[in-house]
Parts: structure tokens; C-alpha cells; sequence
């Protein structure tokens, strides 16, 4: 399966998750939703500090294709971000790192069941 199949089949196509990204760790995109654009610089944060500076990230938020999402909860498992009706889900894997936003009406809960899911598949098979 391609890269993009699992954001579009996996993430974008179940209706819960309104744009995603694949991020390889050691940089690049793997596969994006269209018209999710990640500048290189926000690439750089998710792939470079994010993860190694928790603190900063719960003080400063994260910001992705230009938007600026207040960080809620920031560890080696995972970043959640909010703003508004908008949250972000940011999962690091063995090799990626899958960011994916959701608006209301979808909740929390449903976004981040989605998102773990194909998290837990690819931690499985060593991506």
C-alpha cells in the first residue's frame, strides 16, 4: 500500500479527520491530504523538537499549514493540540510521524481512535 492510501483511505476517508500529513523522521512528506501544505520550517519543529522539547511545546503550541494550535498535552507518545472547533493529533512511529487535524462535529475521542489506530499498525510492522 502507498503512503498516500493510508492517509486518504485511513485517515482522511473515514470522515473524522479533515486534513492529514505523514512525515518521515528523518524529514521529507511521505504523503499529504491535498491542499495540506506544511512549510519546511513547521516540518522541521514536528520532526525535530516537538517530541525532544515537550515543555516548549505546551508554552509556545504548534503550528501547522499556517495555523497556530494551542498544545494540551505534549509527551514521547504523543502531541494534542486545540484551537477552537480544531485539534490536531501529531503520533510518532518507529519511522514517521502522522499528523492529523479534525473540526467539529467530530470529537476528541472519535479523531484520536483513527489516528492510534493506524499509529499502533505501523509501530507493528516496524514503520
Amino acid at each position: 500500500m502507498s503512503w498516500q492510501a493510508y492517509v486518504d483511505d485511513h485517515l482522511v476517508g473515514t470522515g473524522k479527520i479533515s486534513k492529514a500529513v505523514i512525515l518521515g523522521k528523518q524529514g521529507g512528506v511521505w504523503a499529504a491530504s491535498s491542499g495540506y501544505n506544511l512549510s519546511q520550517k513547521e516540518q522541521d519543529a514536528v520532526t525535530q523538537s516537538l517530541f525532544a522539547n515537550p515543555d516548549e511545546a505546551r508554552a509556545h503550541g504548534v503550528t501547522l499549514a499556517g495555523f497556530k494550535f494551542m498544545v494540551v498535552k505534549a509527551d514521547a507518545e504523543e502531541v494534542i493540540g486545540r484551537k477552537g472547533e480544531r485539534g490536531v493529533f501529531i503520533i510518532p512511529t518507529q519511522q514517521a510521524i502522522l499528523v492529523a487535524e479534525y473540526e467539529a462535529p467530530t470529537q476528541a475521542g472519535d479523531a484520536n481512535v483513527i489516528v492510534s489506530k493506524l499509529a499502533d499498525y505501523l509501530k507493528s510492522v516496524n514503520y
